[in-house]
């Protein structure tokens, strides 16, 4: 499968099948995937902690299901917690100078690129930016200066039917000065 195809194919699973585990090394690709991309002044500011054992698992869940939210993580197999770790020196002075948090945006093209390296792989995944990470943070004994950014919920999707994506069209998101 090509990246293009990739893509078109990678959308938020919200519906995973509990019987079928992920296995470890297909969590490596995507961590590999997500290790690959680009950062400002190559601070690489993330870190991925992979949940796939039960007993972690299971207390994740109600961390990521406050007021109502994200009912379906319940069949979802494995996580994938993102941290911001402390940028590189380069890239914080840089950053403070030009008033900028690059942070954010590399951990953005990094989790993308650890989604499309999933899909490639028959898995679905669903990014979550609700979550308690105060408690996140706790049971995982995460360094405090660590913040959580993101959970990655990743596992195969029960059905293999893809839903119709809405984007704006090119016209609305682009402007070419040819």
């Amino acid at each position: 499968m090509n990246v293009f195809e990739c893509m078109e194919q990678r959308e938020s699973c919200r519906d995973y099948d509990p019987e079928k585990a992920v296995e470890r090394e297909q969590l490596v690709r995507c961590i590999e995937a997500a290790r690959m991309a680009p950062s400002a002044c190559n601070s690489q500011p993330w870190h991925y902690l992979v949940v796939r054992n039960a007993e972690d698992a299971t207390a994740l869940r109600p961390m990521l299901q406050g007021m109502g939210m994200n009912a379906f993580v319940k069949n979802c197999p494995a996580f994938i917690v993102v941290t911001e770790t402390p940028a590189g020196a380069t890239a914080s002075i840089g950053g403070k100078l030009r008033d900028q948090h690059y942070a954010p945006t590399d951990i953005g093209l990094s989790v993308s690129q650890l989604c499309l390296a999933a899909t490639a792989q028959g898995l679905g995944t669903c990014i979550l930016g609700w979550f308690d990470e105060k408690k996140i943070k706790e049971y995982f004994e995460l360094p405090k200066n660590h913040r959580v950014r993101l959970v990655l919920c990743v596992g195969y999707a029960k059905k293999d039917t893809l839903r119709k994506k809405q984007r704006k069209s090119l016209e609305e998101i682009s402007t070419f000065r040819d």
